[in-house]
């Protein structure tokens, strides 16, 4: 921190082969701000703990406008985020008000020396590097640092106060704008949630003509009529079984993402209520109860008789009883990644899509992992899929198939299920009798959810801003290619290696201990025959681990770290308290002479 007297460092230039977004034609350099707190937000829009990061920002933004320059260093997971239109749709889609600098090479993010999405790096106005953070959950800290430094250059006349370098870009109109989900309604009209435009739409039979907006398009979270009720970037939509529907009070249940809340829509006249969640998202830790984090999807389970709630916040599912207003988690153990089993023990990845079957099995588009999953008789089962890192666009044995970033999945009337493979910008299917996946469609602009029409399916083109109708019948064919996360790899020797994460508490702040102790870290790894010890979970952020090479002699896998800290104010029994968390899912390669040591940073100078 600020404080810990650490030796100075100075913060690398930003360097961007993309270039810079939200400028102007102007290229901000670091030279040039000096006098100006600077935050590079290290970020690709794929993550959600990122996108996260961007709402938490957006207060301390506005509060520290006259000192502070946020300024998003765009670091991409995904070949299509290397993409720049991407990334500019990106920038609007999520409401970045910063400069943004486009780094599809990872150049600046290795000059940083950064390990995770997201990471947050203060530099101060005479250009040194201050504090770094990983994870979310750190404005608080943000800002005590801030608090604590201002009036220190303000004394000595290093600060200089003003507008920073954003430019906002030229907004276009459009009837939709990001649009993210789509569910068919009884007279045969389309609801739509408008996610960039923070609101739903119904459309008419030709996916064009608007037949009434429930929201005012302004970000919000408030109740009432369709024209006082406000949504923030919601997504997934389902139509609750007649019998439910008065007894509920509604007949559209809506994830409204970004608000970390459901919404109930009575379609009589559009009046929009809050059914679950408190408005903030649920962190680990967290005592309050209520809270959701993200939801992305919604579904109806006939044969469970629940809704099932894509938690993609926390790599959960979770089920939600309209009736009752009961939510509670269903699958999934926090943990990012991908392991099939019993409904406690297995992992996801920021799962998005949602779909049950004519047979009742629920299906689930897990984006992170760019699998196709689904929930089968109380178990998790893979159907394509690798892990985090691996991702293409090949058709083919289930096996042998590669998705890229899907975010939707949609029964089909033959048993198969379509798949929206939003970053391959296609349309693919999954024939669960013969094992095969195909391509029903390609040149889509990042689809993100589908309905069945008839013979079509009804897609939703997100980054096009629009819907498209496919022919059920109709091929296309992927391109071949096989990806996987193009990260720096750590060298690690094989043996004993020691594992620290950092952590300082911010200034004016103490780690809370009140109902035990104040952090938690958790070790695995993929394969899981590369940890031969120090797997598991403990309250130390210290960890010996043994590393060795796994049973084909590879040498090679991702080590999964997951920590969690509490802090608290050191204000007396009233005090603030807050959660730190980051899970790292760190490329290792087990070599002579390589690191005994690996030190992660979830919060320190």
């Amino acid at each position: 921190m600020a404080t810990t007297g650490r030796a100075r460092v100075r913060a690398p230039e930003l360097v961007g082969r993309g270039g810079w977004l939200n400028t102007g034609d102007v290229s901000p350099t670091l030279a040039g701000l000096r006098g100006r707190f600077v935050l590079l937000d290290f970020w690709t829009f794929c993550c959600i703990n990122c996108l996260h990061v961007l709402d938490e920002l957006r207060p301390l933004e506005e509060a520290y406008a006259d000192e502070l320059t946020i300024i998003g260093v765009h670091s991409p997971k995904f070949v299509h985020e290397a993409e720049h239109e991407a990334v500019v749709a990106a920038v609007e889609r999520y409401g970045v008000h910063h400069p943004v600098i486009d780094d599809p090479d990872l150049t600046t993010w290795q000059n940083y020396a950064v390990r995770a999405w997201p990471t947050l790096t203060l530099v101060d106005p005479e250009g040194y590097v201050v504090a770094q953070f990983s994870g979310e959950g750190h404005a608080h800290a943000l800002a005590a640092i801030l608090d604590e430094l201002i009036p220190v250059h303000e004394t000595k006349g290093t600060l200089r106060r003003g507008d920073g370098p954003y430019v906002p870009p030229e907004p276009e109109p459009t009837t939709l704008r990001f649009p993210g989900k789509v569910v068919a309604l009884p007279g045969g009209t389309f609801l739509v949630s408008d996610s960039g435009n923070h609101s739903l739409v119904e459309l008419a039979d030709d996916l064009e003509t608007v037949v009434r907006r429930i929201g005012t398009g302004e970000r919000g979270l408030a109740d009432g009529g369709p024209g006082e009720a406000r949504f923030n970037e919601p997504q997934g939509l389902t139509l609750l079984p007649p019998e439910l529907r008065e007894p509920a009070g509604y007949d559209v249940l809506v994830a409204d993402t970004v608000n970390h809340v459901l919404r109930g829509v009575r379609l009589a006249d559009g009046q929009v209520t809050t059914v679950a969640g408190t408005g903030r998202p649920w962190m680990q830790g967290d005592l309050e109860p209520g809270s959701l984090s993200s939801p992305w999807d919604v579904v109806w389970s006939p044969r469970d008789e629940t809704v099932v709630v894509a938690m993609a916040g926390i790599h959960q599912l979770w089920r939600f009883d309209p009736v009752a207003g009961i939510v509670a988690p269903l699958a999934g153990t926090t943990n990012e990644g991908l392991v099939d089993g019993k409904l406690g023990e297995a992992w996801f990845a920021q799962t998005s899509g949602l779909t049950v079957g004519g047979d009742g099995v629920v299906w689930l588009a897990d984006s992170e992992t760019s699998a196709l999953r689904c929930l089968r008789d109380g178990v998790v089962e893979t159907a394509v899929g690798t892990g985090l890192f691996d991702f293409g666009f090949r058709d083919g044995p289930a096996g042998q198939a590669l998705l890229q970033h899907p975010l939707g999945v949609t029964a089909l009337p033959d048993g198969s299920v379509a798949v929206s493979d939003t970053y391959n910008n296609a349309v693919r299917r999954y024939d669960p009798a013969t094992g095969e996946v195909s391509t029903l469609a390609t040149g889509l602009r990042e689809p993100s959810g589908a309905v069945v029409d008839g013979e079509h399916l009804v897609v939703v083109e997100s980054a096009a801003h629009r819907l498209t109708r496919v022919p059920l019948g109709s091929a296309a064919t992927a391109s071949g290619s096989a990806h996987r996360t193009q990260r720096p790899v750590l060298d690690v020797a094989p043996g004993e290696v020691e594992l620290v994460v950092v952590f300082d508490p911010p200034p004016g702040q103490k780690l809370d201990e009140r109902y035990g102790p104040a952090t938690r870290l958790t070790v695995s790894s993929t394969p899981g025959t590369l940890l031969a010890g120090g797997e598991g979970r403990d309250t130390a952020l210290t960890r010996r681990l043994v590393v060795e090479p796994s049973g084909d002699g590879d040498g090679s896998g991702v080590l999964h770290v997951a920590a969690m800290a509490a802090s608290c104010d050191d204000g007396g029994e009233n005090a603030a308290c807050h959660i730190h968390q980051q899970d790292w899912g760190i490329p290792v390669r087990l070599v002579d002479g390589g690191t005994a040591r690996i030190e992660l940073v979830l919060s320190g100078g």
